[in-house]
């Protein structure tokens, strides 16, 4: 008996079947854009051995005007039909399906080609869009059913029709962005025609025994979207066109909601999907924040939709459903949804990958074989960096024993899981502490290893981390004034008044856990919906509260302080910045920047502006904070190189920069890989 049985349940779709609920959502990854073709098929042959039921590509261009990105694959020619050949033949001797995404970006295209249904430039792209006339919106219908045509021949065993996220078809959809007055705009019947149009052209293109996906903008999250009533009569009519089944899709990418971040509560907008259900006859997809079988399970057997949609989670781990199925869900890895490999990645054009997961994209190039001589290895200490060292030393064969001076293993990941909208982080840690139990390390905690523990070792790898960096300002000896991880560790109270010195990651994430005394929004999501103006699509056009954000009082009064004279939070996320400023904005955070620290004392924090120091003045507070950077804890390192002992330095012991887990974890994935 599963412990998943809706999750595991096959999906008849008449004229095939999906072996399970699971869909691997499409993700752009930039593999696609290696032209490495036999990478691009691994990629996906490795998630069809896990098991997953249906796989969608990244974004695939129909035309040039329409490709996400200058470069961006396409689908036009019968090149593109034989190298898409060599993908869908390795899926399929591997036992999977999968369907190609056709995206026509219109404004959201990266480029001056850029087309639209009005001449109304996106907001996040720097290219105003030309208005299609009638001839110009009769070459992209003809080049969308043309690319499922090729896709079909290359033996995809479907599409999927993007119509959501603000990209094309959507932006016919809405007001928005459709200005028209012809028979492609005014009333909701011309303005749904074009996806319509599309879907029926797909379905006597492709015949009745392919696949066709519609990923339908279940709630916009943007002004002047679509109402709930527009969005089910879109869906029947997308139905009656041919497709085979529907995709949730969740606000436009301009929308000033979050819907994918960590700080997103778990399968948010379920909720949304099931308004739909029993509205059409064809099998609903839904998803955002579905990153475990427990919550895919959950949203299946309430009703929510007939299928999941997992897209980071299936980067985090490629046999996320075939542990399910073995019933060792514990060791499936967890999509954090940090963002920081995947979509940062994306948006920084630079190719996709996991932080936790750093094989993800890099199947062909990053490879974990068996070690022809087991080594004893020695790692110190039990952070990210060490333990994606250890696993993947032990996975290969090696005898590894894990040292910390800490009574748990996780390092500096045991305070960011404390961080209001980081819960994920526990999720990391109970995993890591699982995958060290079955695979057989020596752990030795509560032990402070000194370089005589070493000797006997093939091989030594400083894993110490980081020590905080003193910002020698006079007064900081003083009882009130704290360091991270003090705060973050519950060591010391903290006042009504804070002054946070040091504006990076972690002058954020200490902010914000000042700001949430107890309850997170993340852990409760009409919390979280209130906090960001999210309502009922039924009640409020768009799902946007016509009052906006409410969010909750703020436990105390935080001033964030930097010395750059730049704005806060520059050095974020680049997809997920934007959120943790507005946060601190909505909490009536006070930032100051271009300061000098000249003391602390009963007054509070004393502050100065620029090199000739000017305008002194003092930020009143009852705590003062030291996020003021790390440096490399590296003492054990340096003795063991003055003894003449080889080690090898990874993680913060390497490079203190904001505590960067991504790259500890890669780094130490890798330096096992090679030993």
């Amino acid at each position: 008996m599963t412990e998943y049985p809706n999750l595991l349940a096959p999906l008849d779709l008449g004229f095939t079947t999906l072996k399970n609920r699971v869909l691997m959502g499409s993700m752009h990854t930039g593999l696609e854009e290696t032209r490495d073709w036999n990478r691009v098929a691994e990629f996906y042959a490795s998630r069809a051995r896990g098991e997953v039921g249906l796989m969608v590509t990244g974004g695939i261009g129909p035309n040039l005007e329409g490709s996400v990105l200058p470069g961006a694959a396409m689908m036009t020619t019968e090149d593109d039909v034989r190298n898409h050949s060599i993908v869908t033949d390795r899926v399929h001797q591997a036992g999977g399906k999968i369907a190609m995404q056709i995206l026509h970006a219109g404004r959201y295209s990266y480029g001056p080609k850029c087309v639209a249904p009005s001449a109304v430039k996106s907001p996040i792209s720097p290219f105003p869009p030309s208005e299609l006339d009638e001839d110009g919106i009769e070459k992209q219908i003809s080049d969308i059913v043309n690319a499922a045509a090729l896709a079909q021949k290359a033996g995809y065993d479907g599409v999927e029709i993007m119509g959501s996220k603000g990209y094309l078809l959507n932006q016919f959809l809405v007001t928005h962005t459709n200005k028209r007055t012809d028979r492609w705009g005014g009333s909701y019947e011309n303005r749904m025609r074009l996806p319509i149009e599309v879907v029926r052209r797909t379905r006597e293109a492709v015949g009745p025994n392919f696949i066709i996906i519609f990923r339908l903008s279940m709630i916009d999250l943007v002004p002047n979207g679509a109402t709930h009533d527009e969005v089910v009569q879109l869906a029947v009519e997308v139905e009656k066109a041919g497709a085979s089944i529907i995709n949730t899709g969740i606000g436009w990418h301009e929308a000033r909601i979050p819907t994918i971040a960590t700080s997103v509560p778990r399968a948010a907008f379920a909720w949304v999907t099931k308004k739909l259900m029993g509205k059409v006859g064809i099998p609903l997809i839904t998803s955002n924040r579905i990153n475990s079988p427990e919550v895919g399970e959950e949203v299946l057997a309430t009703g929510c939709a007939d299928m999941v949609s997992l897209a980071r989670p299936m980067l985090a781990d490629a046999d996320f459903v075939k542990k399910a199925i073995n019933g060792t869900g514990n060791q499936i890895a967890p999509c954090i949804a940090c963002n920081q490999a995947c979509l940062d990645h994306t948006f920084g054009g630079k190719l996709t990958s996991c932080l936790v997961n750093p094989l993800a994209c890099h199947e062909t190039e990053l490879l974990i074989e068996p070690t022809p001589i087991a080594k004893n290895v020695a790692i110190v200490g039990a952070g990210p960096a060490g333990l994606s060292t250890a696993l993947t030393a032990a996975q290969r064969g090696h005898n590894v024993t894990l040292f910390d001076k800490a009574d748990e293993v996780g390092g500096q990941l045991n305070m960011a899981k404390q961080v209001p909208g980081k819960e994920e982080f526990h999720g990391l840690v109970d995993w890591y502490r699982t995958m060290i139990s079955e695979a057989g390390i020596t752990v030795k905690l509560s032990t402070k290893v000194r370089a005589d523990d070493l000797t006997g070792f093939d091989e030594v790898v400083i894993a110490t981390g980081v020590t905080p960096r003193d910002p020698e300002i006079p007064g900081q000896d003083r009882d009130n004034v704290l360091t991270y991880i003090d705060v973050l560790r519950g060591n010391a109270p903290v006042g009504k008044h804070v002054a946070v010195i040091g504006a990076g990651g972690i002058g954020f994430d200490v902010s914000e856990f000042l700001l949430e005394e107890g309850h997170s929004p993340t852990t409760d999501l009409p919390l979280w919906m209130k906090e960001w103006g999210v309502t009922d699509p039924e009640e409020h056009r768009s799902g946007l509260a016509p009052e906006g954000p409410q969010p909750a009082p703020p436990a105390r009064k935080v001033t964030l302080l930097q010395r750059k004279a730049k704005a806060h939070g520059k050095g974020l996320g680049k997809t997920t910045g934007w959120i943790h400023r507005a946060t601190l904005k909505m909490k009536k955070v006070e930032m100051i920047g271009g300061v000098n620290y000249e003391r602390i004392d009963d007054e509070g924090l004393h502050i100065s502006f620029g090199q000739a120091r000017e305008n002194p003045s003092v930020v009143p507070a009852d705590t003062i904070v030291l996020c003021s950077g790390q440096i490399p804890e590296r003492s054990l390192a340096d003795t063991l190189t003055e003894q003449g002992v080889s080690c090898h330095v990874i993680g913060g012991a390497d490079v203190a920069a904001e505590l960067d887990a991504k790259r500890a974890i890669n780094q130490g994935t890798r330096l096992a890989a090679s030993f």
